[in-house]
């Protein structure tokens, strides 16, 4: 006797999941699969590749290899938000990120994203070819953040954290930490909404280590798909983080097949943009996951 077959697609399961998110100059249409976004880190205090990509050139080729390895999006950040991490001046942040999106934009012609709190970067950014703000602090760090968006009309990633970097870990606590983040990231989207920020460009991110505990961050990861009633694009970003660590029971192993294996359960989920560091291994898994049926149990037809 055959199994009986999967009764829903994707798409019944999840009849609210955005299939699209509008950018600066460009549209990402989301398929069954999720994309990759390649971290590019220009600092040297980053938690886990501080210091690798802190000069110039090297950040630039690191972004070119990221595209190659399959990276659809690649997110430039010029200021550690590891837990204890210290604020980076805007000047100093702007030094770091500005040259090197400038050498990227000329190369490649997948979206760049900056990963900042700050204004002041993000409008530099921008100009020198940025298409995504993703803010960690939901965009409610810099009050000139929000009108910088509507005026330039890019992407906006609005994350959720629990206090600052310098606070977070200190003793995270919720009362239901998926509905609690839940109803942040509603609130959070009509605020944008409110202020004037096109629905189409606004995804959103519940905020994997910033501000949780080990057990907040697996129960937020298991039910990741509670927050596609919320209409729009879904980015989480779990890549190499503690919580990892704590599962292999070991702090200094490597992480690398451990966010694999995550980022397979996001896939499943339904998760439209997962945030990572080692692209090749992600994307290597995501295809052989989708070739032997993925989320919707269909296989794929191999060339012959």
């Amino acid at each position: 006797m055959r199994p009986i077959p999967h009764s829903t697609t994707l798409a019944q399961r999840y009849p609210y999941r955005a299939v699209s998110w509008q950018l600066r100059t460009q549209t990402l249409r989301f398929s069954r699969t999720p994309m990759l976004m390649g971290i590019v880190n220009v600092t040297p205090d980053s938690f886990s590749d501080g210091g690798k990509w802190f000069d110039k050139n090297a950040a630039i080729d690191h972004a070119l290899q990221l595209q190659a390895d399959g990276a659809e999006i690649l997110d430039i950040g010029g200021e550690s938000t590891r837990p204890y991490s210290e604020p980076v001046d805007p000047a100093e942040e702007l030094m770091r990120v500005i040259p090197v999106i400038q050498g990227i934009a000329e190369q490649v012609s997948i979206p760049i994203s900056i990963d900042t709190t700050k204004a002041a970067v993000a409008k530099e950014a921008i100009a020198a070819g940025a298409e995504i703000i993703n803010d960690i602090s939901g965009m409610e760090a810099d009050a000139a953040m929000i009108p910088l968006a509507i005026e330039t009309g890019v992407g906006v990633c609005a994350m959720h954290m629990q206090g600052t970097p310098q606070t977070m870990q200190d003793d995270p606590t919720y009362d239901d930490v998926v509905l609690d983040i839940f109803d942040y990231l509603q609130n959070r989207y009509r605020q944008l909404r409110y202020e004037g920020i096109d629905r189409a460009k606004i995804c959103l991110d519940p905020g994997i280590g910033f501000g949780k505990s080990h057990q907040h961050n697996l129960d937020l990861m298991a039910k990741c798909d509670e927050f596609h009633s919320l209409g729009c694009p879904l980015l989480v970003g779990h890549s190499r983080k503690g919580f990892l660590a704590k599962i292999l029971g070991d702090k200094d192993k490597d992480r690398t097949l451990s966010t694999v294996g995550s980022t397979l359960t996001l896939a499943r989920l339904g998760v439209q943009i997962i945030r990572v560091h080692d692209v090749k291994a992600n994307k290597e898994a995501l295809d052989a996951f989708i070739a032997t049926g993925g989320i919707d149990g269909i296989s794929a037809e191999l060339p012959i």
